[in-house]
């Protein structure tokens, strides 16, 4: 393919990626953690919770959201990406809006209310994802589609940028009720309209050559033959150690940075500062997948939030020391989202990507949920963020280096409907 073609696909696909981008930025995946932190002080003074207790809602939502994906990508192959993504944008918004009728009363169940819409926002959230922007983006990319990935992907740098310093304004000016409905105002009024008029998936005659057979059908693996894949467990654990270290790091970043004597609105800037990390991320890594394989760009890249842990370990009312870990974290960020919609359309092939990514999201959704909780607790029991920090350096060089191990990527993919046991191997170059 020259570089004719590649100016071809972006040519044909730039608006459905800057519709794409849109989506992911003010969809489910990044919002929610962008916003909760913010609410540890206010949702605490208002009604006595734990640090535990006010970031649970993360892990109810990433946990029902998680294991939903493989639903939603099956949709997304089932029925378009389009549909699942845009109706999945609007149940969104709704529901994140509806957090904000959270009762005043400091009755006890006050708290199982505000879970329970949290499960909702789980429930019908996940398709706002890039679990269903990226099956579209990797249907009109192959050649640069390292790259046009990482750009898809700038939409959670976008939210890191952005979303953080709105929530901060809005809880400090009209209360953390209302933040909830201003922050909603993203995906209804920005990524939704739009999304309806520029995201689709490409007519057959429109997708790269590679990604199809010579009667212009997708190819790719079955779920059932990438289950059978040791490639597919190594990318799963993988993503399961580097989002477990990751996700609480992210999401207690103002918590710890205010054990470091750091105020709000400081921690605003480093969170934004993160989201800048984010963005180098996600086009470097973009840029480096097109150009090397996967393991060699991979393992460096995720080594990087261990350099990010040890500075957070002695941060002290230290601005620079904290923003150049942000910094690190959110560049590893930005790597390792690029990695997983690369790594499933690379190794699996197109045909049943939808469910395969949504597999491969789950590990990353679960981590995610599980793990700001996981460091709030640590910090509840022993006083201290640092033994969890101390624990995320070790992981993070583990999960980066299962990647090694991937081997080549597969040149073809055997053509196939359905997901029987009987199905050949995959061919590896």
């Amino acid at each position: 393919m020259n570089s004719a073609t590649e100016r071809s696909e972006f040519r044909l696909g730039w608006t459905v990626l800057f519709a794409g981008v849109l989506g992911v930025a003010f969809g489910a995946s990044p919002i929610p953690f962008n916003v909760i932190g913010f609410t540890v002080a206010p949702l605490s003074a208002e009604f006595g919770w734990t640090r535990t207790q006010i970031l649970i809602p993360i892990t109810i939502f990433g946990v029902i959201a998680s294991l939903l994906a493989p639903a939603f990508g099956w949709l997304a192959d089932q029925y378009g990406v389009r549909r699942v993504a845009l109706w999945s944008l609007v149940a969104f918004g709704l529901s994140f809006a509806a957090i904000g009728l959270t009762p005043t009363s400091q009755a006890a169940s006050t708290l199982y209310i505000y879970y329970a819409l949290w499960v909702f926002v789980g429930l019908i959230g996940i398709g706002s994802t890039p679990v269903t922007w990226s099956r579209a983006i990797n249907m009109w990319f192959f050649k640069r589609k390292g790259l046009a990935l990482g750009i898809l992907l700038l939409g959670t740098s976008i939210a890191a940028i952005i979303v953080p310093q709105v929530a901060e304004w809005a809880i400090r000016e009209y209360g953390w009720r209302a933040m909830f409905v201003i922050v909603a105002g993203f995906p209804l009024l920005i990524a939704l309209p739009i999304g309806f008029f520029l995201f689709r998936e490409p007519r057959p005659e429109e997708r790269p050559q590679a990604i199809t057979s010579n009667g212009g059908k997708l190819t790719g693996a079955t779920l059932g033959q990438a289950l059978r894949d040791y490639r597919f467990w190594l990318i799963w654990f993988s993503i399961l150690i580097i989002a477990l270290a990751f996700g609480g790091a992210f999401i207690n970043m103002v918590p710890i940075l205010a054990d470091h004597d750091i105020p709000s609105d400081v921690a605003a800037r480093v969170m934004g500062i993160l989201g800048l990390g984010i963005l180098s991320g996600r086009i470097i890594t973009g840029l480096l997948l097109d150009k090397f394989w996967a393991g060699y760009v991979a393992f460096p890249l995720l080594c990087l939030p261990a350099i990010s842990s040890y500075l957070l370990l002695g941060t002290d009312s230290n601005f620079m020391l904290a923003a150049f870990g942000g910094f690190l974290l959110g560049f590893a960020a930005g790597a390792e989202s690029d990695l997983i919609a690369y790594l499933a359309s690379r190794y699996f092939g197109m045909l049943h990507y939808g469910k395969i990514y949504g597999m491969l999201y789950m590990p990353f959704g679960l981590a995610s949920a599980i793990s700001p909780v996981l460091y709030a607790s640590v910090r509840d029991t022993m006083g201290s963020y640092d033994p969890i920090l101390t624990a995320a350096i070790f992981a993070y060089v583990i999960g980066g280096g299962l990647l090694l191990f991937l081997g080549r990527y597969p040149e073809t993919f055997p053509e196939t409907e359905g997901d029987g046991p009987s199905r050949p191997a995959l061919e590896t170059a």
